[in-house]
């Protein structure tokens, strides 16, 4: 299982970002952010269908993940950033199952991070 994530960068308060991760297959997907001197976090999650979505609660309303079938991608959009925001964003695939996947110790498979800067 290979992912490939990117769309990082440096942002302003109150801007938008995409990232975007190409997996070599079909499965379980969720972004985790991991903030300097913190613990990787679940940031949102999607089922193998896509038909199931979860996010955090500090970006419930503000992010959204989707999938592309056509394209084994998924994407998460990121708007309203905060500098609280600010992480290494990681894609990740959990293989043995449909559902969301929402833990670290769930995923199976992590993609090499994407760094998100917002400023205030």
């Amino acid at each position: 299982v290979q992912l490939q994530a990117s769309g990082g960068g440096l942002v302003q308060a109150g801007g938008s970002l995409r990232l975007s991760c190409v997996a070599s297959g079909w499965y379980a997907m969720g972004w985790f952010r991991q903030a300097p001197g913190k613990e990787r976090e679940f940031v949102a999650g999607i089922s193998w269908s896509g038909g199931t979505t979860y996010y955090a609660d500090s970006v419930k309303g503000r992010f959204t993940i989707s999938r592309d079938s056509a394209k084994n991608t998924v994407y998460l959009q990121m708007n309203s950033l905060k500098p609280e925001d600010t992480a290494v964003y990681h894609c990740a695939a959990d293989v043995d199952t449909l559902n969301v996947v929402r833990t670290p110790g769930g995923v199976d498979y992590w993609g090499k991070g994407t760094q998100v800067t917002v400023s205030s």
